[in-house]
């Protein structure tokens, strides 16, 4: 896994000036029973060929900054009122300044070094001319720090001390307080200098002009329930590991009226609730996992599978359902508000642990050795042939002490990393409303100028077929007039993916941006985007920016309406 998406800022507007907004992607009492969705969520069927696309939104490239080298541009944040993009520059740890007036021609202003507050920069995020700056520790595991800048002078104005790797942070809508996801990652299992700190939220009240204070939102109170959570799908599976540091905090979206914060727990398939006001962790729910024996779900799963049951095949374009279930994991969630309903937008990317001492990421071959039981795989012998499912990677770890095997030892189902596309919940018990089924990779496939399922570091035909596919990653809902739409960009193939979610249960493709990826070079391995509403924007024109993590560019894209 790459480092995290971007945290937004959503743009206050009034009704007459709402032309474009963004809405978020983004003291301790016992938590209310966690409820789990179900096993196989209720979604509508996407459609086995890819529907016709709407029209009236187009993406245009208008210019970028080159960073140079991988981990140049991660996340981004703009401030409207200076016009400077902020943007995580992983490569020299720092927040690298670019002016933004004319967005045709970024151009690098200024330097924000964290060295004085820790090692790495990892998420940034603006509010009103304020900057804050997610910093993570050296150790990681150790306490990482909020840092707070002027945006218009870079003046370093105050700094706080929040939990174990803080990896995302988001601002609430008021600007008074920042919401910090501290992933909590181990350095290890098992080993003699292992150490698996918690993950928590912070919720830090910026008092402009004062210190500010920060309150936790921990997961303490579920230390004891492990066995409940596991039952109702959420997966606590970190050898020796309690719930509070079995938990890691991904990504946050806050609720358009500010109550509640819904928090990825990427690795633990899950999200949280948090009471801002409170700072609680209210319920940790299950997201269940994605059916791909279903045709809608179906998905190219071997990069050897040019010829049918051998285990020494070519790569090959073969979409198909299988009998394998898709764990979502998601990593940036964003939220949105339709006719009183508050609705959660997930990229799910996937993701596996994989630590000096733990590794749960396997191919199906190894890890089915005594073979497929006949009973749940038909023609088992030949599924599980590399040109299958013998190269998919699948985790070893259901969910801790469910072995997925019968009594010979065959394998009786089988769990894969990323559900390859992006859902809509029902953020008040995180049903699914939607999901995209198997649209990312039906649409890439027919695309001329995209070589499917290739990774962000190579050109190769069916790469990232026995993996996440094209992993999705990054997601921000923006609305125009009465019409949302959601843009999630997809980490390997690259590129950014455009759908109309006003029906969020009928949810419609409209394009599918990936014009400056050129072989393997360009814009490659996108990682966060910011949307820039029409309103702040310097050409006054809606924007979306893009920070593309292995080629190391910063993108600026032009959303240009045609209704």
């Amino acid at each position: 896994m790459f480092m995290k998406s971007a945290p937004f800022a959503l743009a206050r507007l009034s009704a007459a000036a709402a032309l474009s907004m963004v809405l978020l992607a983004g003291c301790q009492t016992a938590p209310t029973q966690p409820a789990a969705a179900p096993a196989t969520p209720a979604a509508p069927a996407a459609a086995a060929a890819p529907a016709a696309a709407l029209t009236g939104l187009t993406l245009e490239a208008l210019g970028a900054f080159e960073g140079g080298v991988e981990g140049a541009s991660e996340i981004t944040a703009f401030d409207p009122f200076s016009q400077r993009l902020f943007v995580v520059n992983a490569a020299t740890k720092s927040i690298d300044v670019l002016d933004l007036r004319n967005p045709r021609a970024p151009q690098r202003i200024g330097n924000i070094p964290v060295a004085a507050f820790g090692d790495s920069p990892n998420s940034v995020a603006v509010h009103s001319g304020l900057v804050a700056i997610a910093v993570q520790a050296a150790p990681k595991t150790n306490p990482g720090a909020v840092a707070f800048v002027e945006a218009a002078t870079l003046r370093v104005l105050s700094h706080v001390a929040v939990g174990a790797l803080p990896d995302m942070l988001t601002f609430t809508a008021d600007g008074l307080r920042v919401l910090v996801a501290n992933e909590g990652e181990p350095n290890s299992y098992g080993q003699a200098d292992s150490v698996d700190p918690e993950g928590s939220v912070s919720i830090v009240t910026v008092n402009r002009g004062r210190t500010p204070t920060v309150a936790t939102a921990d997961f303490r109170a579920f230390i004891g329930q492990e066995a409940a959570l596991r039952t109702q799908g959420v997966r606590l599976y970190g050898p020796g590991a309690n719930a509070a540091q079995d938990i890691e905090p991904e990504f946050i979206a806050i609720a358009p009226d500010g109550r509640n914060a819904f928090v990825t727990l990427q690795e633990n398939n899950a999200v949280a609730t948090v009471e801002i006001a409170t700072a609680r962790v209210t319920a940790v729910r299950s997201l269940g996992s994605k059916d791909h024996s279903l045709a809608r779900n179906a998905l190219d799963l071997s990069n050897e599978d040019g010829t049918l049951n051998s285990n020494d095949g070519t790569p090959a374009i073969r979409i198909a359902p299988q009998r394998v279930r898709g764990l979502f994991q998601p990593d940036a969630i964003a939220a949105f508000a339709v006719g009183g309903r508050t609705l959660l937008v997930t990229a799910n990317e996937g993701d596996a642990r994989d630590w000096p001492g733990f590794n749960e990421e396997v191919r199906v071959r190894a890890h089915c050795a005594q073979g497929l039981d006949p009973a749940a795989f038909p023609d088992a012998a030949n599924q599980i042939m590399d040109s299958n499912l013998g190269r998919l990677l699948v985790t070893s770890t259901p969910n801790a002490g469910q072995t997925g095997r019968n009594a010979a030892g065959q394998c009786t189902e089988l769990f894969s990393f990323g559900a390859r596309s992006f859902s809509i919940w029902d953020a008040s018990n995180l049903q699914q409303v939607y999901d995209s089924g198997d649209e990312f990779e039906q649409r890439t496939r027919a695309l001329p100028n995209v070589v499917f399922n290739a990774s962000h570091n190579n050109n190769t035909l069916d790469a990232r077929s026995p993996s996440k596919g094209p992993e999705p990653e990054a997601v921000v809902v923006a609305q125009f007039g009465t019409r949302f739409f959601a843009f999630i960009a997809l980490e390997r193939v690259g590129g950014v993916m455009v759908y109309e979610v006003t029906n969020p249960a009928e949810a419609r493709f409209v394009t599918y941006f990936n014009g400056t990826r050129s072989a393997a070079t360009g814009d490659r391995g996108p990682e966060g985007l910011t949307f820039i509403p029409a309103v702040q924007s310097p050409n006054g024109r809606p924007l979306l920016v893009v920070a593309n993590e292995v080629s190391g560019t910063t993108r600026v894209l032009q959303i240009n309406l045609g209704f």
